[in-house]
């Protein structure tokens, strides 16, 4: 008996033994959540944590999670979540948590929040908590072109492109191109702007006119002023610009011609077609306007306007400004929808009509004036209309 007696207590010791992983069951899957980042984005949007099962169950696998504050706070950066669950099905290794962030343009600081997990069922916890991490993405100096837009065709029927400028070239095309310098007594808007040949520059195919929050000989503000006058001159036609425009308060976007007998007749009895204007606390909407008088003491203007879906913005991507213009006819396109048309008839008997003759472009982005008001403490700095193409069709 004294042989066999140590042999039974060992076989019953090792059947008693604690497992030695120190896992509380290990016939059970275990719970993990991985830590995630992403930029925060300037739009509600979401973030994805992924939660997996150490291996397959053979049984349905709940697990309650919450959100945790951090630096990122709930209800500002990101929408809270309290004892929310989530479902493993049996033969289920991977689930996603989707929580909402909310995206603004503010520059500042990567943020982060938590997501735990709780209370699991038929399963134990493993890592249990992971961390969120938003990433600034609100760097107001950083140039962003916008990847996506509307496009125009390259032929119309019945037409023929008779000049273009693809902004291709790293410079300013100086034979078609003159730069207006200055402030000029406000523009005749009381515009606040300065315009220098700083604030133009080139890239990834586009032309950049940059306003800017700058002191430069007295003024506050920087921008760019573009005319084809003398260079390129125009009379009748399909006129494509292809451009996202700026946005805040403040900021006035124009791609407009004036009539080449500006110096002679002065305005407006030149007439002035404002192919696109934009003022920047509406930057889902854009202006087409004809002015014409035969003095200011007369001027006299049609307009209309045309906004965007939902919330969008022309900030957002490429959209295209036209308008077919002939003999006693103008009319405005975005993106190919017509959206306001002038004749004769429609300015009135008696009323003069300037748009029979030449015109040239020009290009401009103006802070402040009488229309759009000054900036304000909610409007960033720099701003950028970006222009992908000009073309003219006959």
């Amino acid at each position: 008996m004294r042989l066999y007696f140590p042999l039974f207590v060992l076989l019953v010791l090792a059947a008693c033994k604690k497992d030695d992983t120190g896992d509380p069951d290990p016939q059970k899957p275990s719970l993990s959540i991985a830590d995630v980042s992403q930029p925060e984005g300037d739009v509600t949007n979401t973030i994805q944590f992924t939660v997996r099962l150490s291996k397959a169950s053979e049984a349905n696998v709940l697990v309650n999670y919450s959100t945790v504050s951090g630096t990122a706070q709930a209800g500002a950066d990101f929408v809270a979540v309290v004892n929310e669950q989530l479902l493993f099905s049996p033969g289920d290794t991977e689930k996603k948590i989707a929580i909402q962030v909310l995206g603004d343009e503010i520059e500042e600081a990567t943020e982060s929040f938590e997501v735990v997990l709780l209370n699991p069922a038929n399963a134990v916890l493993g890592q249990a908590r992971a961390k969120a991490a938003l990433e600034n993405d609100d760097d107001d100096n950083a140039l962003e072109i916008p990847a996506t837009g509307y496009v125009t065709p390259e032929t119309y029927p019945g037409r023929s492109l008779v000049w273009q400028d693809e902004f291709n070239t790293n410079v300013l095309n100086t034979a078609t191109w003159t730069h207006e310098i200055g402030n000029n007594g406000g523009w005749g808007n009381n515009e606040l702007q300065y315009y220098r040949p700083d604030n133009t520059y080139f890239s990834d195919g586009k032309m950049i006119i940059e306003a800017r929050q700058e002191s430069f000989s007295g003024f506050d503000y920087t921008s760019s002023r573009l005319i084809t006058k003398g260079k390129k001159e125009f009379k009748y036609g399909r006129i494509d610009m292809r451009a996202a425009l700026p946005k805040g308060k403040g900021i006035w976007p124009a791609l407009w011609m004036l009539g080449s007998n500006f110096q002679q007749a002065g305005w407006p009895a030149c007439g002035e077609i404002d192919i696109m204007e934009l003022i920047g606390s509406q930057p889902g909407t854009t202006h087409g306007t004809a002015h014409y008088g035969t003095s200011t003491a007369t001027h006299q203007w049609k307009t209309a306007s045309k906004t965007l879906p939902g919330n969008a913005r022309f900030s957002d991507e490429f959209h295209v400004f036209s308008i077919e213009w002939e003999q006693n006819r103008i009319r405005w396109y975005l993106d190919d929808v017509q959206f306001h048309e002038i004749t004769p008839d429609i300015l009135g008997a008696g009323q003069p009509w300037p748009f029979n003759q030449d015109f040239f472009f020009i290009f401009n982005v103006a802070v402040g004036g009488n229309w759009p008001g000054s900036p304000d403490a909610t409007t960033t700095f720099p701003q950028r209309m970006i222009v992908d193409y000009v073309r003219v069709f006959q």
